[in-house]
């Protein structure tokens, strides 16, 4: 497929866990040998000159096959990880969170670097979606809701969605029956500054809404993108925030100032160290 399409290598995908309830963990215990090996194969197959790279689960509880012990083989065979900071909230949760905030961001990278993965060789993830979530109608969430109680969104035993989650693209319709209250979230939505995510809780009908605005966006590169040096970005998806393409906008606008000014201190540093050998064969 890479030879006949042209295209510069492929991306590996690794799930977040969905069927947790039907396949446990300790079922799926040998895919943390087997997925270095599935990666080294692949990477013979495709050659050194073509580039790999595979999104990685951005919760650490999804991430059982990215050990210490593992990473060095991971790592071998892939150009860099497209580490999914979006979803960080999803119906396997009790409380509300940011789905694609900052902190939690800051978290999931923090987590692969501490196993091993250079911030250089991480992509940040970026979400062109909209989350949302209903909240526990017996409970008070309060002015901000962050933390607030959930209604039950999975079946206990199969972890069967319940239809208290959801999630659409800027490009799709909105459904109809959330019209309303997706009208009022993208009139009245607020930033956290504690955990960094935009968010709007309607208490009429008990739903949460999480998402990334184009400022949410250019915070994110300042508080994560240039804090930690992180190599690049990816979203998810491109043809999700048509016909306006404003997400996608935003985030190349920002990814060019970041590269720029990534060029500028490189060229800079080069200048020093040379200045200073110049100066030691004085």
């Amino acid at each position: 497929m890479v030879d006949a399409t042209g295209a510069d290598g492929q991306m590996r995908n690794v799930g977040n866990g969905e069927d947790y309830k039907q396949i446990p963990n300790t079922a799926k215990a040998w895919e943390i040998e087997a997925y270095p090996i599935l990666l080294s194969e692949i990477r013979s197959a495709l050659g050194p000159d073509k580039i790999m790279s595979a999104a990685v689960p951005g919760l650490r509880r999804d991430m059982l096959a990215f050990t210490s012990d593992t990473i060095p083989t991971i790592t071998s065979s892939l150009n860099f990880f497209n580490v999914m900071t979006y979803d960080l909230m999803n119906r396997r949760d009790n409380v509300t969170k940011h789905h694609t905030g900052i902190q939690l961001s800051l978290d999931a990278i923090d987590a692969y670097k501490e196993r091993g993965v250079p911030y250089k060789r991480m992509n940040l993830g970026f979400a062109f979606y909209i989350k949302w979530f209903r909240t526990d109608p017996t409970v008070g969430c309060g002015e901000d809701a962050i933390g607030c109680k959930t209604a039950l969104m999975e079946d206990p035993i199969t972890g069967a969605d319940l239809g208290k989650a959801g999630a659409f693209a800027w490009h799709d319709a909105v459904p109809e029956e959330l019209l309303a209250s997706y009208k009022r979230a993208m009139a009245d939505g607020k930033f956290d500054t504690t955990q960094g995510g935009h968010y709007y809780w309607d208490s009429d009908e008990n739903l949460w809404w999480s998402w990334d605005t184009t400022n949410m966006i250019a915070r994110k590169f300042p508080a994560i993108m240039q804090e930690k040096r992180i190599g690049g970005a990816f979203a998810w998806g491109l043809g999700e925030d048509g016909d306006q393409f404003m997400h996608f906008q935003a985030l190349t606008a920002e990814m060019k100032k970041y590269a720029k000014r990534n060029q500028d201190e490189e060229f800079n540093a080069t200048r020093s160290r040379a200045d200073v050998a110049h100066r030691d064969e004085l």
